[in-house]
């Protein structure tokens, strides 16, 4: 479905990818694990079109969207949920919602109306919530209000970048349970997750990054049982 093919990004001459390679089979969950200023995010943002790559491809359903904008390729099927959730704050949780059809702004009444009950049904808390400013949600509820502004553009390939941020665990389980319902109702996953552990547990295949390198890849099980991982990401 997606192939970053030796992706090179920099920031000024600052480099942050280094020939990068992965592959996001159709249907699969894709973890991307690593410590901090590995380069995770950039990829991420340099699939989604708010980064760009100096050298390399971003093939994505065989068509090159290396160089597309950012909203283009969220109206061709890609959606990101950020680091940090980057909601806003000071709007409502429906509106927040709202704001994630700008890509599908010209469907109908009724479309937007299922859209918000598929968000609500997925977060039941949203809906006791949805007149509720968004600033004063917990950590939780805003992870899954970001979750669900990206949803609400019908994305086929979801990148999702530390949603596990200073949540609980109670929260991230709870978090990771929706992120593999969606998996099983066709929703194809890219996870960038610097707890090792559960993103592994979650995914079919994985890669770790290291200096803006992929330093291992390989089924996430295995990875789980590599020595180095275990050592580094695992402790």
């Amino acid at each position: 479905m997606l192939k970053a093919e030796k992706l090179s990004t920099f920031y000024g001459n600052i480099q942050a990818l280094r020939d990068v390679t992965i592959r996001v089979k159709r249907g699969s969950i894709t973890a991307i694990i690593g410590a901090n200023g590995a380069g995770k995010t950039t990829l991420l943002h340099t699939i989604s079109g708010l980064n760009r790559a100096r050298h390399g491809l971003v093939i994505y359903e065989d068509r090159d969207i290396t160089n597309f904008r950012a909203d283009r390729i969220v109206r061709m099927g890609i959606s990101q949920v950020p680091q940090g959730r980057q909601i806003f704050m000071e709007m409502t949780v429906e509106e927040n919602l709202q704001l994630g059809t700008y890509s599908r702004r010209h469907a109908d009444r009724q479309e937007r109306r299922q859209d918000w009950e598929m968000a609500y049904e997925l977060f039941p808390v949203l809906s006791e919530r949805k007149r509720q400013v968004a600033g004063t949600l917990s950590g939780g509820e805003q992870q899954m209000l970001a979750i669900g502004r990206a949803l609400m553009s019908h994305p086929r390939l979801l990148l999702l970048d530390e949603p596990s941020m200073g949540l609980a665990p109670k929260v991230i389980q709870s978090i990771f349970k929706t992120l593999a319902k969606l998996n099983e109702q066709g929703l194809t996953i890219l996870l960038v997750e610097q707890d090792a552990k559960i993103a592994l547990e979650t995914a079919d295949y994985g890669y770790v990054m290291r200096t803006g390198k992929v330093a291992l890849e390989g089924e996430a099980s295995e990875l789980l049982e590599n020595e180095e991982v275990k050592s580094i990401y695992l402790g």
